[in-house]
């Protein structure tokens, strides 16, 4: 896999789990803890997106 095209499956990650935390957020039945995981997930993978992208 070259690196721009797992750079662009990190970022399909990161847009999807951006849409899935607004739902969860807008959702009553999802935890707290739930969201918390989502979050740290889509903040790891900006992390690896930038370090990529300097790269």
């Amino acid at each position: 896999m070259s690196l721009s095209s797992h750079l662009e499956e990190l970022k399909k990650k990161h847009a999807s789990l951006s849409v899935a935390v607004e739902t969860a957020q807008r959702s009553p039945g999802v935890s707290t803890l739930e969201i918390k995981q989502m979050k740290k997930e889509k903040l790891r993978l900006k992390e690896e997106i930038s370090r990529l992208a300097m790269h």
